[in-house]
């Protein structure tokens, strides 16, 4: 049937976008496809157990997983067709209160219909000479649209590499870098030298931190010791996605480091993005708020902006160690940070941070979304050295959506003098 037809036509389109983004949400999206070409209306217990690999007992009363999703995808669909022209068809949407994908035709439609053959017609002579004057008009205005449209970007991802911020990358010569935030772990021991638990030490990102804390906290020398173990936060994996996405044409090394393993002279000789918590930067920290209007507070959870004084505080942590709170539908504030700057050699570097896990998926996604690299553009130049703050609405783990607190100019007079001496100091240089 035709409409069945044109709904699956649509999905592929939209699919092909990658507008969709996790994983989670094309699998939603193919489901509802399914379903709608089956003519069904799933239940939100069978989206529950086929999508996400609940249990029958799932009660949606509790867990807003389904819905969250479903929210997701309507703003997906919002986001494709505010950034796309619709297909002559019509579009899809998911009606309010339903978990299907409807098929809305476009109402206007092409006039088919033959004109009027008793119509007069104008002597041809009298009117040559204008049709062979149109005929070249539409021509050279054909070859100039053929020669714009293959200059222009033409999908999403071409538009971000196209953007001043990762074309510069994307044409230097330099290796890249990708640093992970880890945690460097400590084990604490009792007197029969075994591990009785876990500590993360903040100015402790190596051994050879490990080993300097030591020195400057001889209290701790019987306490402490090296057992290798690293975590990362979950959100890297989803950032780290968005990025290599974007890198995918490059035809040079790049190369994934823990932040724990990453050397100075790196700091200098390669394009550096950093991708993880404010609390995992290690040496990077000094030289990434050397210039910047932001620093952090008194925790890691906070973001100060020296310039107007004001605190951005995520709610993760309050919302998980807090007491329960009525009702399942609240979200809370995260906060994602990204900076973008010139290292010591005049290498590029990138900072995409945030407090918690979802800030720093936020901050990728907003830098690898042409929409979101736009919106910033009227805010700042993307071909200088800049940086953003997000504000992120999170529900259980999930960032909902991201909006700009601000993004703004970098002072970057001072940022390379930063980057040597965190270089050196690591080295041991004085």
């Amino acid at each position: 049937m035709q409409a069945e037809s044109d709904l699956g036509a649509e999905a592929e389109r939209i699919k092909a976008s990658g507008v969709l983004g996790e994983a989670r949400v094309r699998r939603l999206f193919d489901y509802l496809v399914t379903s709608s070409l089956a003519g069904q209306s799933p239940k939100e217990i069978a989206i529950a157990v086929d999508v996400f690999g609940k249990s029958a007992d799932f009660d949606s009363g509790q867990d807003a997983l389904v819905r969250v999703y479903i929210h997701k995808l309507r703003k997906g669909l919002e986001e494709f067709y505010a950034s796309h022209a619709s297909a002559p068809a019509g579009t899809l949407t998911i009606p309010r209160g339903e978990y299907r994908l409807r098929f809305a035709p476009d109402a206007a439609a092409p006039d088919t219909s033959a004109p009027d053959s008793s119509a007069a017609r104008p002597p041809r002579r009298r009117y040559e000479r204008w049709y062979k004057a149109a005929l070249v008009v539409l021509l050279v205005a054909a070859v100039a649209e053929g020669v714009v449209w293959l200059r222009t970007p033409q999908s999403d991802l071409d538009r971000v590499r196209a953007s001043p911020l990762w074309s510069a990358i994307l044409k230097d010569d330099r290796p890249i870098m990708i640093v992970v935030g880890d945690y460097y772990l400590i084990g604490e021991v009792d007197e029969m030298m075994g591990v009785k638990r876990l500590i993360r030490e903040y100015t402790v990102n190596s051994k050879t931190d490990l080993d300097n804390y030591v020195l400057q906290h001889p209290e701790v020398a019987d306490r402490y010791m090296d057992v290798g173990l690293h975590y990362l936060p979950i959100a890297a994996a989803f950032a780290l996605r968005d990025v290599m996405a974007v890198l995918a044409p490059v035809n040079r090394r790049v190369t994934v480091v823990k932040m724990s393993d990453v050397e100075p002279g790196n700091l200098k000789t390669a394009d550096i993005i950093y991708i993880g918590y404010l609390s995992g930067l290690g040496m990077m920290q000094d030289f990434a708020f050397t210039g910047s209007r932001f620093a952090v507070g008194d925790s890691y959870d906070e973001i100060v902006d020296e310039k107007s004084h004001r605190s951005y505080i995520s709610q993760t942590w309050a919302r998980i160690l807090g007491p329960p709170q009525p009702g399942n539908s609240k979200t809370y504030n995260d906060y994602g940070l990204f900076e973008n700057f010139r290292g010591p050699g005049g290498n590029t570097v990138l900072v995409i941070a945030g407090t918690q896990d979802a800030g720093v998926q936020q901050a990728a996604e907003a830098f690898t979304n042409p929409e979101k690299l736009k919106e910033a553009a009227r805010q700042t130049n993307l071909a200088q050295p800049f940086e953003a703050l997000l504000e992120v609405s999170t529900f259980d783990g999930v960032n909902l959506s991201g909006k700009f607190v601000l993004a703004s100019a970098r002072n970057s007079s001072n940022a390379a003098c930063a980057t040597c001496k965190a270089a050196n100091n690591q080295a041991g240089v004085k």
